[in-house]
């Protein structure tokens, strides 16, 4: 093991089907029924599921009509993001009695290290079950957690044992652990990438093992670098209280799908302002600007450029978008578009990771 490398005591507590599951609390007539919080329109899309509607393969980020059609009797609730702050707040304040270092990932899960914490409790198993059954008694809510030596495998962990269950992956069962994982439950793996990885023989985290960085790096780019670490169990990200944001995006979702560019640029100059207020709100500039466009089969395309330097008005931003949006023929009429700006001037250079394989202590306790 490098010598500065250290273990740290992670949990990643993500809330079971959050939404869907606060709908379901304050509403007795809706426990055990099939239901999305979303819109039931035939533009309206799932935004979260509770268990029962997965059964019959409801996920969000769904059409409401497949939904619709996957469970005839699903149920449609509106959200309420107001009252899903309410609650993730008293959440968070939970987390907070066991440690400061809480980083949230969105309103319903967050990374806790509990290296050194506020109870003084040396097993962070046993903390995970304690805060997930004090946010049941507080709340009526079920919680998952995942827990291990880095949020990367923190984070797949808490995946396993799910709904309202936890995962422990001891510092000696990490490398057979990541070795017997399937591809695509690697976070950071999504669909177009593990069809990807399953073409190249790359089924398992045994079979990422053995393809070399340079490999990884011709095939995935800079991803390879990361996908090289992380199944040798090296993921060096610190749990970070005060997240500095990645990107700042903003994007809407027409009524009508569009298949006139001239209509396009009308929507693209109202989310290039929108997108302008957000970015003076945080004094933030860019240098990515991103365009994102999902058509009316649903069918993602994103289109990047890079600048020579930061932007964040309106003007800029608009004039780079547009010379996006002609980059390429459209294949469809659009239903969503999106502008996001990255590469930001809040980012700080990150260190470089030792590429050594780890070499876990036997006597860290869990």
């Amino acid at each position: 093991m490098p010598n500065d490398f250290q273990l740290r005591k992670i949990i990643h507590v993500d809330m079971d089907a959050f939404y869907a599951s606060v709908e379901q609390l304050d509403n007795p007539d809706l426990r055990g029924k099939p239901i999305a919080v979303g819109g039931s329109s035939k533009r309206g899309v799932v935004a979260a599921a509770s268990y029962e509607a997965r059964k019959f393969g409801v996920r969000s980020a769904m059409s409401s009509v497949v939904a619709q059609r996957n469970c005839p009797e699903l149920i449609f609730v509106k959200a309420r993001f107001e009252r899903y702050k309410e609650i993730s707040k008293i959440i968070r304040g939970i987390f907070h009695e066991y440690t400061d270092l809480v980083e949230p990932l969105s309103l319903d899960e967050a990374y806790l290290d509990v290296t050194v914490n506020k109870k003084g409790n040396p097993s962070a198993s046993l903390m995970a079950k304690e805060i997930r059954q004090k946010i049941f008694d507080t709340t009526g809510l079920n919680a998952s957690a995942g827990i291990s030596i880095n949020k990367f495998i923190a984070k797949v962990a808490s995946d396993i044992n799910k709904p309202n269950g936890q995962k422990t992956v001891n510092p000696e069962e990490v490398l057979e652990f990541l070795e017997e994982l399937e591809i695509r439950k690697f976070y950071g793996v999504g669909k177009v990438t593990a069809e990807k990885m399953y073409k190249l023989g790359i089924f398992t985290g045994k079979d990422l093992k053995l393809k070399t960085e340079e490999f990884l790096e011709e095939n995935f780019g800079k991803s390879g670098n990361y996908y090289y670490n992380v199944v040798r169990g090296i993921h060096t990200s610190e749990v970070k209280p005060h997240r500095i944001p990645k990107s700042v995006g903003a994007e809407r979702t027409f009524n009508e799908n569009l298949s006139s560019e001239v209509f396009m640029l009308e929507r693209l100059e109202h989310i290039a302002e929108e997108l302008e207020k957000r970015l003076k709100k945080a004094n933030i500039a860019g240098k990515t600007v991103t365009l994102k466009i999902k058509y009316s089969d649903f069918t993602l395309n994103t289109r990047s450029k890079t600048l020579n330097y930061f932007i964040s008005s309106k003007g800029l931003i608009l004039e780079t978008a547009k010379e996006l949006l002609y980059q390429e023929k459209l294949q469809n009429s659009v239903r969503l578009l999106g502008i996001s700006l990255a590469n930001l001037n809040t980012e700080k250079k990150q260190k470089n990771v030792n590429k050594e394989t780890v070499s876990v202590q036997l006597k860290f306790e869990f």
